[in-house]
């Protein structure tokens, strides 16, 4: 990446619902509008529900801060609500099903490219929406002469956190486990619910959610193991902050570079 000459766009606001009708008007031509979606849903009985858009909002306005240096970017408001209909049984979720949450997302998005926005990114943080996230990005981008990308922060970092921390192999991302809990501790600590679970190498076995070379869902799963991947209790404040100083650069690489992506009928701007 080659850092853009204008220093002026550090002092540039870069969340949506604060500017003007004027100001978006005057920079969607030209930004990267980064839309965060998240959950609210059962995470455990130490988390709290809001974790999945807590930790979705926090690294996308961090990366957008990174990224900010080299494009101009734009944050929308995070949707706090998913495709989470698999943890409806615990309560304490609020859930769109399947069809409604792509449209919804559509109509998000549609709103965006109506507003003159042409680039035009959705960064995921709940695992129930990430193929419903790609298939807007795919059927929208047949609709509309815009560059629309579509990806899980966790996707985007994955590479970083396997040289960083090897031994998340296995619980990354997860549900409420080790990963999501330690970057909850690093930035809300006062919303973990203590003590966290804990589980014995057998139990663990049973929580592992395989990566085989098909999809396997399996009805009752998330009941049997109570709504929590792995052993929570082996997360850490410290741990989570060394996570995000990997996948907030991350991150932030990705919707530069998807930014540069060239445009249909023309080069990005400078």
């Amino acid at each position: 990446m080659t850092r853009n000459a204008d220093e002026s766009r550090d002092a540039t606001p870069f969340l949506l619902h604060e500017i003007t009708r004027r100001q978006a008007a005057a920079r969607a031509a030209n930004a990267l509008v980064v839309l965060p979606v998240g959950a609210t849903e059962q995470h455990g009985p130490h988390l709290p529900l809001g974790t999945d858009y807590l930790i979705v909002e926090h690294i996308t306005r961090e990366a957008a801060r990174e990224a900010r240096q080299w494009v101009d970017v734009l944050v929308a408001p995070t949707l706090h609500v998913g495709s989470s209909h698999h943890h409806l049984p615990f309560g304490g979720t609020i859930s769109l099903a399947t069809e409604r949450y792509y449209g919804a997302l559509c109509d998000m998005v549609e709103s965006l490219v109506e507003s003159g926005f042409r680039r035009i990114f959705i960064l995921n943080g709940h695992g129930g929406n990430h193929e419903i996230i790609q298939l807007v990005a795919r059927d929208l981008a047949l609709k509309h002469p815009v560059n629309l990308g579509a990806a899980s922060y966790w996707d985007l970092a994955r590479e970083v956190v396997a040289e960083r921390e090897p031994d998340l192999h296995g619980r990354f991302p997860g549900h409420a486990g080790v990963f999501e809990t330690s970057l909850i501790m690093a930035l809300r600590p006062d919303l973990v619910d203590e003590p966290r679970p804990h589980r014995t190498e057998e139990e663990l076995a049973r929580t592992i959610i395989p990566t085989d070379q098909f999809r396997a869902e399996r009805h009752g799963f998330w009941l049997s193991i109570d709504g929590y991947t792995d052993s929570p209790d082996l997360a850490s404040a410290e741990l989570g902050r060394r996570l995000l100083g990997g996948i907030v650069p991350a991150v932030a690489g990705a919707l530069v570079h998807f930014a540069h992506l060239p445009l249909v009928g023309g080069e990005t701007e400078d």
